[in-house]
Parts: C-alpha cells; structure tokens; sequence
C-alpha cells in the first residue's frame, strides 16, 4: 500500500469515528482563535477553555486588548503557563492585527509567521479553520499518530511531518484530518498506551504490525 491509499484509508476511518472535525479550542472568532491558539502552547486546551471567556469577557474588543496592561493580562492567563511570554505575544498581536492588518487576521503563511508568537502550527490552524486552505497543523498528536500508522518516516520534526503529510494527504482533508488525530490521540492512541486493541485503524497500522510481530516471537 502505497502512503497515498495509506492516507485516503486513515481519513474514511477517522471520518467514520469522528464525523464533526472540531477544533478543541472554543472561540467565537479568528482573533480569539489566534489567541487561544498561542496560549495552548505547553498547555491543555481543556485549560484554555477555561482560561479564555475570562480574558475574553474582560476585553471582548480587539480595541480592548490593544488597551489592555501585559501585567492584567498575564495576571488572567496565569493557569496557562509561560504567562509572561504569553502575555507580551496576545497584546503584540492584537496591536500589530489592528495597526498592521486593520483589525483583521492575515490570510497568508508569509504575513501569519510575522505575528508575535506565532509559528507554523497556529499559522495553519488559521488558515484551515478560518480561511479554509489547505492546511496541515502538526501538533504532538499529529506527529505522534502520522508517525505509527507509517504515513511519515517517525520524525518528530513538525515541518518534516508537515511536509511529508502534504505529499500524501488529499489537500482538502488535512485540516479535518489533523482535528481527528487529536480526538483520536486521546481516545485511543494515546502517547504512552495506545489502545491497539480497540483501534479500527490497527489492520493498516504500521505500529501495530510491528508490535504484533514482536509479541509472537
């Protein structure tokens, strides 16, 4: 089976698993999107759902967070971690969102990748989630998962896995896809135990090939 039919195979079963492919992060626009993205670094997104209709309801405005002190904003986002580095990034980036890109969130790589605290993985969220571009967010999960079934070759280079995702992934599943092995990264493949036994994807899956055959010598 070659890595194209590998993934057409690993997109119809986790459709079948996960037909709503919903990102985690509960928000009501690109702007508190962008932000909760940036505040899930090291950091559950259960947290973030947490987190941010406190930070939201204090400042509901773009205005707002551009107003807003780092020190009062750091104060709200402390459950997240790294809340100084955090704190910075939300209010540069909304400043530079209002001042640079007239209150709106950029639609391209290039000018994505400019905002503070942004990276490759936010980049593509936004893209995928508000614009609807091929996108491919390779998280823990995604790089975790990708890697056992055998779609990439096991790096746990974010760029390496995104790369290798886009030469086999249909362009208009990735997004959805990478949503899904999140869902999937908790429910059954876990990190440290993976649920082999209850997977539906185990009959294509290069780790439980390989698991399987070490068991039965």
């Amino acid at each position: 089976m070659d890595k194209k039919e590998l993934a057409a195979r690993t997109v119809a079963a986790l459709k079948a698993l996960y037909p709503d492919a919903l990102c985690s992060l509960t928000c009501c626009d690109p702007v508190q999107l962008i932000i909760a993205v940036r505040l899930s670094a090291q950091c559950t997104d259960a947290r973030v759902n947490q987190v941010t209709p406190v930070l939201f309801e204090k400042y509901p405005t773009l205005d707002d967070l551009c107003n807003a002190t780092v020190e009062d904003i750091g104060e709200i986002i402390k459950p997240c971690g790294l809340f100084n580095t955090k704190a910075r990034d939300i209010k540069n980036l909304a400043l530079m969102i209002r001042d640079v890109h007239g209150g709106v969130v950029p639609d391209s790589m290039d000018e994505l990748l400019k905002l503070p605290g942004v990276g490759r993985k936010t980049a593509n969220l936004i893209l995928g989630d508000v614009y609807g571009k091929p996108a491919i967010v390779a998280d823990t999960h995604c790089i975790r998962i990708s890697g056992r079934i055998g779609l990439t070759d096991g790096t746990k280079d974010p760029i390496k896995v995104e790369k290798q995702l886009r030469a086999c992934v249909e362009p208009t599943e990735g997004n959805d896809l990478c949503h899904r092995f999140v869902l999937f990264g908790r429910d059954v493949c876990t990190a440290r135990s993976p649920k082999c036994g209850k997977c539906s994807l185990s009959s294509f899956c290069k780790y439980f090939a390989e698991n399987s055959a070490d068991s039965a010598e």
